[in-house]
């Protein structure tokens, strides 16, 4: 049967943008692997390749044992990412250690570029990520458990055990950035002005100062 003229137009149009939108995707890569060459200066949304590597650049032993916990926040992330891993370039995953003393907070932060999932080596911590629609979802997890933060939302990570506890964490980026939510707006270079935190967080002046010389980077 044949298709009335305004429906094979639109039957053309459909076909079209398929093969528009599939070719659009990002491409396979082109050769077996593209090691980040960290030193050039040149960034195309990633690292460029370079010429000669070794089986060093596919390696990484900063995992195997745990981070110092004994600052502020009682806990630490050592990451393996691109930028210690230089093989990772183009492959879309990298892995994180997060160690956590007793009482110690992994603080309220996003990965722009990737979902998060954790499983816990040692001890028990209390998660949660926000969505959108400013709704908590929480959970305490333990040993040999997971769970998992969706792409760019707030989460946190807290050890409310008396015994240090410890997760590896997996993203589906070589790079997920993290951007602290405290910092991003009581430690930014330049500040964020004082009369939009007072008006956003409905305090004064003076507990607006108080919270940023807390968070201020160590000179």
């Amino acid at each position: 049967m044949k298709l009335p003229h305004h429906s094979s137009a639109l039957f053309t149009a459909s076909l079209a943008l398929f093969f528009f939108v599939v070719t659009a995707a990002d491409p396979d890569l082109l050769q077996d692997v593209c090691v980040a060459d960290l030193a050039s200066g040149i960034k195309v949304n990633g690292f460029t390749c370079k010429s000669n590597f070794s089986a060093d650049d596919f390696f990484f032993n900063g995992l195997a044992k745990s981070g110092l916990t004994n600052n502020t926040l009682g806990s630490r992330v050592t990451g393996a990412n691109v930028q210690s891993i230089p093989g990772l370039n183009t492959l879309g995953v990298s892995l994180a250690r997060i160690d956590y003393a007793p009482g110690g907070l992994n603080p309220p932060h996003t990965h722009p570029r990737a979902t998060e999932i954790v499983f816990v080596l040692e001890g028990q911590l209390d998660v949660g990520f926000i969505t959108t629609g400013n709704v908590l979802v929480s959970k305490s997890i333990k040993k040999g458990e997971i769970f998992v933060f969706p792409k760019g939302l707030v989460h946190f990570q807290k050890n409310n055990g008396k015994v240090p506890a410890a997760v590896i964490a997996a993203f589906n980026s070589q790079f997920p950035g993290t951007q602290s939510i405290a910092a991003a707006l009581f430690a930014a270079s330049p500040p964020v002005p004082d009369n939009v935190l007072t008006k956003a967080f409905q305090v004064g002046t003076k507990e607006v100062e108080k919270i940023k010389s807390r968070l201020a980077p160590k000179k």
